[in-house]
C-alpha cells in the first residue's frame, strides 16, 4: 500500500511544556502527522526564547504556566522577535482571561489541554500559516461574555427616573415630568433602588456613577 510522499518544506515545532509525559503526547501528535517535524523541546519560559531563537521553528506550542514564569510573557517575547513565528497556548486553565491573555500577547491560537490531539495539531496548521489571526474554539462566545453589560439592566422608564432623581427632583415632581401620579412614581423609583441593591437616593446615585449608568452631564445634585 502506497504512502504520500512527505512534504518538501516540513514544518517545524517547538514544544514547550514542564511535564515529560505532556511533551511526548504531543511529540507523537505531531510525528504522526507528516507535515509537521518537532525540532525541540523547553521546559521553562527561559528555553523557550532560547530554543526559538536558535532553532527558528514556524510553530511553538507554549504551556501557559511554568516553572519560571508565564508561557504569556514567553509569548509576547517571541512575538516581538518574530511577527511570523506561529504561537499556540496550551493551558489547562481555559478560561476568559486566560484566553483574552493569549490573544493580547500575540498568540496565533488557544487550546484548552483537555481538546484532543488533532485540535492541537490543527492549531498548528493554522499557526504556521497564519500566525497573526488568532482563533480559539470558544472565541466568539467569549467576545459575547467580554461585550455584555455587567450591571444592572434598566427599562427605559427607569432610567428617565434616574436622570429625574440625578437633577435633585422630589417625587411630586418626577411624577408631574413622567405624567404619572406620586404613588406609580414611587413604584418606580422603588424598582430602580432594587436593581441598584440602594436603600435611599444618594445610594442609587453613587451606584449609577459608579455602573457608568450616569455620564458627566447628569452627575447627581445631592
Amino acid at each position: 500500500m502506497s504512502t504520500s510522499p512527505a512534504p518538501t518544506t516540513r514544518t517545524k515545532v517547538l514544544l514547550v511544556d514542564d511535564h515529560d509525559l505532556i511533551r511526548k503526547g504531543l511529540r507523537h501528535a505531531f510525528e504522526r502527522d507528516r507535515q509537521f517535524e518537532v525540532v525541540g523541546e523547553a521546559a521553562t519560559a527561559a528555553e523557550a526564547v532560547r530554543q526559538a531563537g536558535a532553532l527558528q521553528p514556524d510553530v511553538v506550542i507554549m504551556d501557559l504556566r511554568l516553572p519560571d514564569g508565564s508561557g504569556l510573557e514567553a509569548t509576547r517575547a517571541l512575538r516581538k522577535n518574530n511577527a511570523n513565528m506561529g504561537i499556540v497556548v496550551l493551558t489547562m486553565y481555559a478560561g476568559d482571561d486566560q484566553l483574552f491573555g493569549a490573544l493580547e500577547a500575540g498568540a496565533s491560537a488557544f487550546v484548552p489541554k483537555t481538546a484532543p490531539a488533532d485540535e492541537v495539531v490543527a492549531a498548528a496548521r493554522h499557526a504556521a500559516s497564519a500566525p497573526s489571526a488568532f482563533t480559539a474554539a470558544d472565541l466568539a462566545e467569549a467576545m459575547k461574555r467580554r461585550l455584555a453589560p455587567s450591571g444592572p439592566q434598566l427599562s427605559p422608564r427607569e432610567g428617565q427616573v434616574l436622570r429625574l432623581l440625578a437633577d435633585g427632583m422630589s417625587v411630586a415632581g418626577i411624577a408631574k415630568q413622567l405624567f404619572v401620579s406620586e404613588s406609580t412614581a414611587k413604584t418606580h423609583i422603588s424598582k430602580l433602588y432594587e436593581k441598584l441593591g440602594a436603600a435611599n437616593r444618594a445610594q442609587a446615585l453613587m451606584t449609577a456613577l459608579r455602573l457608568g449608568l450616569l455620564e458627566a452631564p447628569d452627575a447627581p445634585k445631592f
